[in-house]
């Protein structure tokens, strides 16, 4: 049988069909379009994330035998807010998990209901990325928009929706809206009533891998493939990407190089930090994770690269770094402000260090460092639970680069685990609809049947010890710059 999992990106999304042994035959991408209407605001309209993902799965199935497609599912950005009205149209474009205006709401949340009290409700405090100091903005901003509303969704669920008319999600991407009690896998009341909404208007939930409904007759002859195609609930690009690098199970980590950077680490058992710095959330798997979130990774890569430099040829210029572990220069990667660790939409990018003979090598360094550097200081605050993690897979764009693994190997001083597909979300996605359709018993049998490791990035000792001085000046400077950002912000 065929499986088609859908990557639900923030600059495109990419469909992958995958064979029921975990055989990838295809992907297809298709972009669209980001919009930023203030500064500090990122937004994208729905509607594009659903023509293209059709379009994309079109391209996909072309010359496939279409009758074997026994199931689709997704992995999608997390944290959008997509309200849609009493005819299902959707009210305005979504806010997206980079939007940063709603720092009010989120001090609101943080500081006058209290964040014992959030994270009592939610396992987490709130970030202005999450969904619920959104849906306050909305209130607050545009009350005949959130007057209208009669449906709250995430990203991915609106594709589900159009695709089934099934009004679902799961429990790793509910985990965050800041909305969902991730202990106890259900809803919070006392969330939506400091939101102003009702249990109604959020979807049903689910586990990742469960079956929502089936793919509707028109969208089924639209695509050419049976109507008895099933549709599994799916996961969080984080999750999902965890799924699809085998990141099930007790102490796993996976560490993705997206737009955005995360450490994701995997636990049977539900654990929170006493200051909140690592998000708890529900895993794909049925189980639980924590996972620290940085707002800007290969993000400050393109845009060093593309703004700045006005070159595509990344591969030429990091031929040119050669000082590993000895660069002057520091570079904080937050433009985009921060979440993990720091909680910080004021937070913004900043190099330090620079001498007359620092090079165009020695800042290009230093910003593939800063985001080492940056998921490291996650990784410090999961160390401080008990959490020993030797080694991590690693995906997304940025794990082409096998000098930015070296850096991460060596700055965390863990083994990185080079899978043999890089896919991630979407092969995860793939994987949960097999799982849902009976192909494997459960989301552990999947990944240790489909995910293999083909590589491994050993720490060099020698590395590791100059890294080390570095990352503990590194963790110097955000406090000091943090007076800073809160004026010029």
């Amino acid at each position: 049988m065929l499986y088609i999992g859908v990557d639900l990106g923030t600059s495109a999304v990419k469909v992958l069909l995958m064979e029921g042994n975990g055989t990838i035959k295809k992907t297809v991408s298709r972009e669209y379009p980001l919009y930023f209407p203030n500064p500090g605001w990122s937004e994208q309209k729905p509607e594009d994330w659903y023509a293209q993902s059709i379009a994309g799965i079109k391209e996909l199935l072309e010359g496939e035998d279409k009758s074997q497609v026994a199931g689709i599912s997704f992995g999608g950005q997390m944290h959008g807010l997509v309200i849609l009205d009493e005819n299902d149209e959707v009210i305005r474009p979504a806010l997206l998990w980079n939007d940063g205006r709603t720092y009010e709401e989120t001090d609101y949340l943080n500081q006058v209901i209290g964040q014992d009290k959030l994270s009592e409700y939610t396992a987490n405090i709130a970030f202005t990325g999450f969904t619920a100091p959104k849906i306050l903005w909305v209130k607050n901003k545009e009350p005949e928009n959130f007057a209208r509303i009669q449906k709250i969704m995430l990203p991915k669920d609106y594709i589900a929706y159009k695709l089934t008319g099934v009004f679902a999600t799961d429990v790793s991407d509910a985990s965050g809206m800041l909305l969902f009690d991730v202990k106890n896998r259900c809803w919070s009341k006392e969330m939506c009533e400091i939101c102003g909404i009702t249990v109604d208007m959020l979807a049903g939930i689910y586990e990742s891998y469960e079956k929502i409904g089936v793919v509707k007759a028109d969208v089924a002859a639209e695509l050419g493939i049976g109507e008895n195609v099933i549709v599994a609930a799916g996961a969080g690009d984080n999750a999902a990407a965890a799924v699809g690098t085998g990141t099930v199970g007790e102490g796993m980590c996976n560490i993705s190089l997206g737009t955005s950077g995360t450490i994701f680490i995997s636990s049977k058992e539900f654990r929170v930090d006493q200051y909140n710095a690592l998000h708890a959330f529900a895993h794909a798997d049925g189980t639980y994770h924590l996972m620290g979130c940085m707002l800007s990774a290969a993000s400050c890569n393109k845009w060093w690269m593309e703004e700045i430099l006005g070159t595509k040829a990344y591969a030429d210029e990091q031929t040119a770094i050669t000082k590993l572990g000895e660069n002057h220069v520091y570079f904080l990667p937050y433009l985009m402000g921060e979440r993990s660790p720091h909680n910080n939409p004021k937070a913004r990018g900043t190099f330090i260090g620079m001498t007359m003979d620092t090079s165009r090598a020695d800042m290009y360094q230093a910003v593939l460092e800063g985001v080492a550097f940056a998921l490291r200081d996650s990784f410090e605050v999961a160390k401080s639970l008990g959490i020993q993690i030797e080694r991590t897979k690693i995906c997304g764009g940025g794990a082409k680069s096998l000098l930015w693994k070296k850096m991460i190997a060596n700055i965390l001083n863990v083994k990185v685990d080079v899978i043999e597909s890089e896919e991630g979300p979407g092969l995860g996605g793939a994987m949960l609809a097999a799982v849902a359709n009976g192909e494997y018993p459960d989301v552990e049998t999947a990944a240790a049947a489909i995910v293999k490791v083909v590589d491994t990035v050993v720490p060099e000792p020698e590395l590791v010890e100059k890294y080390e001085a570095r990352y503990q000046q590194f963790r110097q400077i955000y406090p000091a710059c943090k007076p800073l950002f809160d004026v010029i912000a």
